[in-house]
């Protein structure tokens, strides 16, 4: 482990660029293993990480990453030849040195093993002795043995079989080490610099540096927004002196008249002093007020100038291209494609893109999910495309771009697309919506439900999928970051997945509505318009009031009652129907392809924010983005729209739902067949801990003679068993009808995508794998079965 600090964050960033070079080039090798360019890149990048650790004393990551170099320099000087399999075990060399550079630059010491990496690399073809071609790795004091008799590392030419045999090297590889000795090979002094002025062109900025500037300047905007409000206030002043002003004028007119004129009164001429005296007052006054005003715009100027440079500076600083995630993706899909038997090609658009580094961060598990799911449900096997007239070769697009506002990333594939029939299905059979509300969506409403939590339509729940969660972490993700995502779909033909996220994160415009004498903020970006509705507008489809808008109809609701903050006598009153008795300003909302109408009580103004999130202990509040201070230096709440859409949809399937829940149950019976001992006791302790009643059997015979004798809520089962295995005791409960609803788990240790298949094939609902095994994901596909 690096001690010095500083080195840590050097050398972390150093090898992370080697090894995405690396890594980018296997990929590209793999496909093009002629192409002698990458293959010298490639072996730059080893050769300059080697170099590293060796600077710093990692000789496990110098051995690995020598051993690395050996067989690419054997590869350069045509001497092997790159198979697939020799590029996968180059790609467990490039995780394990990942492995290494983690455990040198953390602070929490890890085993990792290197055993694997050191072995001969297998799968390389080559025209020489096997003894020469396995590029066994040399170890530093072999090295250093050998300095003396070894030849340069560029080379002079193949050393001749005697020269082989006399070599100190081990004969597995071949002579790199460079020729120390020679005077030849000494290199020159380089030439003297030109002298002048040093200056440093670039800089390294720790991440969290940038984020504190950032919030600084937000508190800089709302100081901004303050000092506007000042300015309002002296406009206000002005007013007032204006007004007054006139008014004193016209009443000291008669006793100036007077004074002029020579009056009676014998002290007319002392209050006429006066009155002149408080006339130039008034009037310096004026001065001093409208000077107040001028400095007032003035500095409120300036200060909106310097604001927002500050913060387009910091922004662009934090600008980062997609690529720094995208990158990410090519291997991923290449092992994913690998294991579940299918071709796919990635194609990257886009990807010098910039966004934000906090989008980057937020993005990547969404996108990681939904090319996942692209492969995993989208695409096709390739029999099964050159069935339906397709290419085998399956394709994905990650493509980014920018609109005047926002970045839109989207994921589109030319997979199968979207089933209606089985979205609906599967929302039914899940319990996410009811019949009535999936019968009144539209088809772009029933494709949002794929983002409902628990929602897939994967007939076999594995490690990679049908767990309900991807698409559910695409949706929160995009939230947190006021943003949008549509589909699109073709059935048969393809899918686009698209995120819409806005350029600015640090400040938000929204528009400031009143409810109940409270203001809240709604972001500008979801608004479509705002209208009053008169009461002859509204009218009721299915139990909920309409109003028409651009001929489509838009379903409304009062704020108050979905933010559940009317009175008792409101809420009654508001129940029933809108107020008939005069018009009502209304806020329509745009969320995706879905409308809604909100009633509140003032629209006040629209003014740009910046929203505070919620503090660790509120991670999630419904309805709720975060708050913000106004201008008045009032705290004013930030709703989201995406949550007020879902709660208008669902308050009468509330109300359904609540009359018709049913009352608690008992314990649900599991039936747990497994023959191991250990195994059932571990999986009957997890069982009953999750409070289930477990029923165990030792094989197929005996769980379907327990199975004949009582009613199981779900089947947990062994594959390999004596008498009858977990395959043939699933497809033997299958037959019977009564059971087509029951659930069954397999729990095994048989993890190939045949094993997987057939596990689908004979009717099973999960397939989870012994040596990737989680308590929690196994309780959680427990549940979401039942």
């Amino acid at each position: 482990m690096i001690e010095d600090q500083e080195l840590r964050a050097l050398f972390r960033t150093e090898c992370e660029e080697h090894l995405h070079q690396m890594e980018e080039g296997l990929l590209h090798m793999e496909k093009n293993p002629t192409d002698q360019t990458t293959l010298e890149e490639v072996f730059r990048g080893a050769h300059s990480l080697k170099g590293a650790a060796g600077m710093l004393g990692l000789r496990n990551i110098e051995q690995v990453a020598h051993g690395f170099e050996d067989v690419l320099n054997a590869a350069r000087q045509g001497k092997v030849v790159l198979s697939s399999g020799a590029i996968d075990a180059l790609y467990q060399q490039v995780d394990t040195m990942r492995q290494l550079v983690d455990r040198a630059v953390s602070d929490t010491p890890g085993d990792v093993t290197i055993a694997n990496a050191l072995k001969p690399v297998s799968g390389v073809d080559s025209t020489l002795p096997p003894a020469r071609a396995a590029m066994a790795i040399i170890t530093a004091g072999e090295l250093e043995a050998a300095s003396d008799s070894s030849e340069t590392e560029a080379g002079q030419g193949t050393p001749t079989p005697q020269e082989e045999a006399d070599s100190p090297l081990p004969a597995t590889i071949s002579p790199v080490i460079p020729a120390l000795h020679s005077s030849e090979a000494l290199p020159s002094l380089p030439p003297e610099a030109p002298s002048g002025g040093y200056r440093i062109d670039t800089m390294r900025v720790e991440p969290q540096k940038l984020d504190t500037l950032m919030k600084q300047a937000s508190e800089l905007t709302v100081a901004k927004i303050r000092i506007a409000r000042r300015s309002t206030q002296i406009d206000d002043l002005v007013s007032l002196y204006e007004e007054w002003s006139r008014e004193i004028f016209a009443a000291h007119r008669p006793v100036l008249a007077n004074q002029n004129g020579g009056g009676p009164h014998p002290g007319i001429h002392r209050v006429a002093a006066l009155v002149q005296r408080d006339r130039e007052r008034i009037e310096r006054l004026g001065t001093l007020v409208n000077d107040l005003r001028n400095v007032a715009y003035e500095d409120s100027a300036r200060l909106d100038s310097v604001v927002a440079s500050i913060e387009e500076g910091i922004r662009n600083i934090r600008l980062l291209p997609l690529t720094t995630i995208f990158q990410l993706f090519p291997r991923m899909v290449r092992d994913l494609a690998r294991y579940q038997a299918k071709e796919v090609q990635l194609f990257i658009e886009g990807g010098e893109t910039t966004a934000d580094k906090r989008i980057l961060e937020e993005m990547k598990d969404p996108l990681m999910h939904m090319i996942r799911n692209a492969i995993d449900h989208g695409l096709e096997t390739p029999d099964e495309r050159q069935h339906c007239g397709k290419p085998r070769l399956g394709t994905i697009r990650l493509h980014a771009h920018l609109t005047p506002s926002n970045l839109v990333i989207e994921v589109i594939d030319d997979g199968r697309g979207l089933d209606l029939e089985r979205i609906k299905a599967t929302a039914l059979k899940c319990r996410l919506r009811h019949e009535e509300e999936i019968a009144a969506m539209t088809p772009a409403q029933i494709q949002s439900l794929i983002f409902t939590p628990g929602f897939s339509t994967s007939p076999l729940v594995t490690d990679v999928s049908g767990r309900g969660v991807g698409l559910d972490v695409v949706c929160t993700n995009v939230e947190r970051l006021k943003g949008s995502i549509q589909v699109e779909s073709s059935f048969g033909h393809g899918c686009t997945l698209r995120i819409s996220l806005p350029r600015a994160l640090a400040a938000t415009r929204v528009l400031i509505v009143m409810v109940d004498s409270r203001p809240y903020a709604l972001p500008i970006e979801y608004i479509r318009t705002m209208r009053v509705v008169a009461p002859q507008e509204v009218f009721p489809i299915e139990g909920t009031d309409t109003i028409v808008v651009d001929g489509k109809p838009v379903s409304l609701a009062y704020l108050s009652m979905l933010l559940e903050i009317s009175s008792p006598a409101a809420a009654v009153k508001e129940s029933k129907r809108p107020d008939l008795d005069q018009p009502r300003p209304c806020v329509i909302l745009t969320i995706g392809d879905d409308q809604i109408g909100l009633f509140v009580d003032t629209l006040l103004d629209e003014q740009e924010v910046v929203v505070k999130p919620h503090s660790a202990i509120l991670k999630r509040v419904h309805n709720v983005s975060g708050a913000t201070i106004l201008g008045t230096g009032e705290v004013c709440m930030v709703l989201n729209p995406l949550d007020l859409a879902q709660a208008a949809r669902k308050r009468p399937a509330r109300r359904i739902q609540e009359a018709s829940s049913p009352k608690p149950q008992q314990k649900h019976a599991i039936l747990l067949v497994e023959d191991s001992i250990t195994t059932r006791t571990q999986e009957k302790r997890i069982l009953e801990s999750a409070g289930y009643e477990v029923v165990a059997a030792v094989n197929g015979v005996d769980a379907l003679q327990k199975l004949s004798s009582r009613v199981f809520d779900a089947v947990i089962s062994d594959v390999q068993m004596p008498l009858m295995d977990g395959l043939t005791l699933t497809e033997r409960i299958r037959r019977e009808p009564k059971y087509n609803e029951l659930p069954i788990i397999l729990v095994t240790s048989l993890a190939t995508e045949n094993d997987k298949r057939r596990g689908i094939e004979v009717g099973a609902n999960a397939y989870i794998t012994k040596p990737t095994f989680d308590q929690g994901v196994f309780l959680d596909t427990l549940r979401r079965l039942i």
